[in-house]
């Protein structure tokens, strides 16, 4: 379980409604059934228009993304590369057969497995930027969903709003009951606001960046793959692979360096 992701939206959740309950307001006021229908319903109704239903039914895999925390030990995936590098250096690369069958990793393993069955170099870099790209657009399609949902829930609130003004104008008989009516209304704008900005979008961007990990992740196996299919030496792919770690590493620090710049400016 991503701890971040979850503790997120609980902070997120429960700052807004804490903050409303602060200044005297009641939880149970909240709970609208008629605004929970036309907001929910409405935006996974508009949500199965904009998808076909193969990429709906990845909804689950989607959350398990973006709450399941995927350890990548990038210095582990180097180390191993220029371990079998080694080995196919001095026994051959058929010396990786047993060791490739059973790696866990898939991508890993197909790349492997062409190397030691002697695929040609340009055949086995296309076969694997093939897999890649078709990870790449599932990512990316999984992410696409939480975004179009972030779009359509605040318009779906104000439907949600202005369907309860009109029944509210149209039972102006006693005065007594608009206040609560029109509170019971604007409800509808609470939920499509709340949860396109702290739950679909922000779900949205999770899906997002563990999809541009998984993909700086294969990047790195196909440049090692490639390498020590090339004979190269060992010791010149551990440098060659470093350059991801560095490039991350540089993202990083870059980030760090911004955040300080602004927070001087502050």
């Amino acid at each position: 379980m991503d701890l971040a992701t979850l503790l997120g939206l609980i902070l997120g959740l429960g700052a807004l409604i804490g903050g409303y309950m602060w200044d005297g307001g009641h939880l149970t006021s909240l709970l609208v059934p008629s605004a929970m229908l036309i907001v929910f319903g409405g935006t996974f109704g508009a949500v199965a228009v904009s998808f076909p239903v193969a990429t709906l039914k990845k909804i689950p895999k989607a959350l398990g993304v973006a709450f399941k925390q995927t350890q990548r030990d990038t210095t582990a995936t180097i180390d191993e590369i220029v371990d079998m590098a080694s080995i196919a250096r001095r026994e051959g690369v058929l010396a990786l057969e047993q060791r490739a069958q059973e790696h866990p990793n898939p991508f890993l393993r197909d790349g492997l497995m062409m190397v030691v069955d002697g695929t040609d170099p340009e055949l086995t870099r296309q076969i694997l930027e093939l897999e890649m790209d078709s990870i790449e657009h599932r990512n990316d399609g999984m992410s696409k969903m939480f975004e179009a949902a972030g779009g359509y829930s605040p318009t779906m609130g104000i439907i949600g709003t202005v369907l309860g003004l009109i029944h509210v104008l149209g039972n102006l008989s006693d005065p007594s009951t608009l206040g609560p009516a029109i509170a019971v209304a604007f409800s509808a704008t609470l939920y499509g606001v709340m949860f396109a900005n702290v739950v679909y979008l922000p779900i949205g961007n999770k899906i997002k960046l563990r999809g541009k990990e998984q993909i700086s992740e294969m990047e790195l196996m196909l440049e090692g793959i490639l390498a020590l299919q090339a004979g190269e030496n060992p010791q010149l792919i551990r440098k060659k692979l470093a350059s991801f770690v560095h490039e991350k590493n540089a993202d990083k620090q870059s980030s760090g360096e911004a955040g300080a710049v602004l927070a001087e400016e502050r």
